[in-house]
């Protein structure tokens, strides 16, 4: 929502230069606190994490609604990222308790596709009400639902690393050059964390096989980097359509329908024709990250005026289609390869690295797509000897104003944006690829398996020492 009303915003705020931390700090805390609360619904019921988290959603949205500076609008999202974290995080659980395994994969895939079809319509709605009710009642009206939605669930349910991150990605984020002290602190935080995990907490919150599992490791560093690529599409494609063919802004929001729709398509499909079982889907989850960083390329081919908006719309829906059913192939595979008793944390730290990728791809992403247009603008505006630092410092935070320019300044400005997209979906798309290898890293072996494997060389063992 939040790309293709950031420009009222920011003009609003007065907060040009800071537009990455509108759409950076919700993902920080969503992502943040996953492990958290996966460890939460095994302490507590999962029905009740679902419904306080709804209930700090709608908080957030209100807050943020009512905020009358930057500092305000920030913490009103980090507030809405610590309730969406446990919305989405215990929606996949109780998904895990509520289905059967030849139904989990259409599950899932709804699930997602639920996801995917509020992000178009929320980023379409919002774009079409912005000059109607203005950006404040679009937050507002959000809480409405969130209250309602967790009341529905506390009915219908029946009863049976966070400062690492944050400093990590407040580094990566910066729009002008990137601090080396958050990363190092971050470094520090996150073995400090996971040595505590290990060695000193009686019960800590990601179990010790999970700690422990290559499997999940790989899982979950390669949907970091996969799944950061994929939001550089949701994040960018509208900026795309904004500053570079200058639509309105509720049609630069409808451009991720035909992505989004692929993405519940992709899911649902291979959930319903294909995961039925449980078992391996090694094979199948390769085939979907590798065909993934070839639409990321051509995207970047694409991101021209000259492009015709008809190749633009069919590549951004393959690029749903095939994550989709990568997601859908990937989670599947995650619950083949890891002991069913760590299932509920193993899927909220699935969830959270998912989560991770909106924070990377906001904050990675949108640090080099800034720098690089800053670098673009500048560069491009010294040629013509002109002096423009201040429309600069606002085209950096305002996509629509674009359109507002004439003559060379929306030549530069155009040019400018086309350069900073390109760069942006070629790193995804290499990005991308390298993840396909770290995914190739999690085997095919299941849990089941490996211990059948570990009890027959115990035995062997046994009976040498025995001799």
């Amino acid at each position: 929502m939040l790309t293709t009303i950031q420009s009222a915003i920011a003009d609003d705020l007065d907060a040009f230069e800071k537009t990455s931390w509108f759409t950076s700090v919700y993902p920080f805390t969503m992502s943040a606190l996953g492990p958290l609360n996966g460890k939460l619904s095994g302490v507590f019921l999962p029905r009740l994490s679902v419904v306080v988290s709804s209930f700090l959603l709608a908080a957030g949205s209100l807050m943020t609604g009512f905020a009358n500076d930057f500092n305000g609008f920030v913490i009103g999202r980090a507030v809405t990222g610590i309730g969406a974290s446990g919305v989405f995080t215990v929606s996949i659980i109780i998904v895990l308790e509520l289905t059967e395994s030849k139904r989990r994969g259409l599950a899932f895939g709804l699930l997602n596709s639920g996801y995917t079809f509020g992000v178009a319509v929320g980023a379409t709605v919002a774009g079409a009400l912005l000059p109607v009710i203005g950006w404040r009642a679009l937050f507002l009206l959000q809480a409405i639902p969130a209250l309602l939605g967790g009341l529905v669930l506390l009915l219908a349910i029946p009863m049976t690393f966070t400062a690492a991150l944050v400093l990590m990605l407040y580094a990566l984020s910066a729009p002008k050059r990137i601090p080396i002290w958050p990363l190092v602190l971050s470094a520090m935080v996150t073995i400090l964390f996971v040595s505590n995990e290990l060695y000193v907490a009686c019960d800590p919150i990601i179990p010790l096989t999970l700690l422990r599992s290559r499997g999940l490791l790989l899982t979950c560093l390669g949907s970091v980097g996969f799944m950061m690529a994929r939001w550089s599409v949701l994040f960018y494609a509208p900026t795309y359509a904004l500053a570079v063919r200058q639509w309105a802004p509720s049609s630069a929001g409808a451009i991720l329908i035909p992505t989004n729709a692929g993405f519940a398509a992709g899911g649902v499909l291979v959930g319903w024709l294909h995961v039925k079982r449980p078992g391996s889907f090694y094979f199948p989850t390769l085939a979907g990250y590798g065909l993934f960083p070839f639409t990321l390329a051509v995207l970047a081919a694409l991101s021209k005026d000259s492009s015709p908006a008809w190749a633009f719309i069919l590549v951004v829906f393959l690029c749903g289609v095939t994550t989709g059913a990568a997601l859908n192939y990937n989670l599947a595979h995650l619950l083949h390869i890891t002991p069913k008793e760590t299932h509920y944390v193993a899927t909220a730290l699935l969830a959270t690295f998912r989560g991770f990728a909106g924070s990377f791809g906001v904050a990675i992403g949108g640090g080099l797509f800034t720098r690089t247009l800053d670098a673009s603008l500048k560069t491009r505006f010294a040629e013509q000897r002109m002096d423009r630092a201040a429309l600069i410092r606002r085209l950096l935070g305002s996509p629509a104003l674009v359109e507002q320019l004439d003559g060379v300044e929306k030549q530069i400005a155009v040019a400018s944006y086309q350069d900073a997209l390109k760069l942006l979906w070629l790193s995804m798309a290499l990005i991308a690829a390298a993840m396909l290898f770290v995914q190739a890293g999690t085997g095919q072996k299941g849990d089941a398996e490996k211990r059948k494997l570990e009890g027959e060389r115990q035995g062997l063992i046994n009976e040498a020492q025995g001799e």
